[in-house]
């Protein structure tokens, strides 16, 4: 088949840049070099397109786990581009519990949910209750970042910026998600979830990198950010 998973790996192969990879492989530090074939973004979305086109790319779906990075992020992004809600939602749930780095779940961003978000608040709903360890942190990871995509404009709630701040998690990479949920917030729903910081409803390293992040932000005028500093914790909260 054209679209084997043998024939995929020779194409993704066929794109591989050794210096990338030796970069790529440091900004992933969980993800062996070896694992790593080092292709850059543009180019596999580029070959995602080219495979989507053909319509022959269930065997590889279905093949899992990948032995390569870069077969989870082509994975991905064959995933964003499919059409029917209910199938890509299906292929979601199936491919979540194998995602294993913070770029693969980032980069899962499906074109269609912007079309269903009342479908998609159940899923999030479901991936983000998801026991936040080390088994589950890029679902959760996945869930958080889909409500700052699509739930922080006009579709706002704040039940679920508290949804967000439920979260309990030792977790680095969920914790540094939901620090840039509310740096995203603080951006577009100042008054809303400014609260979250002044009434210190996030774990102290999350507050703080919440601040942290909202302080680098170009889109928090530069009266909001002297507020914020007011609220930098220096101490353990009690």
């Amino acid at each position: 088949m054209e679209n084997s998973k043998e024939c995929i790996q020779k194409k993704l192969f066929s794109l591989q840049d050794k210096k990338y990879r030796d970069f790529q492989a440091k900004l992933i530090p969980n993800i062996e070099k070896e694992k790593c074939i080092g292709i850059r973004t543009p180019a596999l979305r580029s070959l995602a397109k080219e495979i989507f086109k053909t319509g022959d790319f269930s065997d590889f779906l279905g093949t899992l786990p990948h032995d390569y990075f870069d077969e989870n992020q082509l994975h991905a992004f064959l995933i964003s581009e499919i059409k029917d809600f209910d199938a890509c939602v299906h292929e979601v749930d199936r491919f979540l519990p194998f995602v294993d780095n913070w770029a693969t779940s980032d980069q899962l961003s499906p074109k269609i949910f912007k079309k269903h978000k009342d479908e998609l608040l159940s899923s999030i709903k479901k991936w983000i209750s998801s026991t936040p360890d080390a088994a589950h942190t890029y679902t959760v990871r996945f869930a958080i970042g889909m409500l700052m995509q699509h739930f922080l404009d006009a579709d706002f709630k704040i039940e679920y910026a508290q949804l967000v701040a439920s979260v309990q998690s030792e977790e680095y990479y969920v914790n540094m998600m939901i620090a840039w949920y509310f740096a995203t917030a603080l951006a577009k729903q100042y008054d809303s979830v400014l609260p979250f910081i002044t009434e210190n409803k996030l774990s102290r390293w999350t507050h703080n990198k919440t601040i942290q992040k909202a302080l680098e932000s170009y889109r928090i005028p530069a009266e909001k950010k002297e507020v914020l500093k007011k609220f930098v914790l220096r101490t353990e909260k009690k």
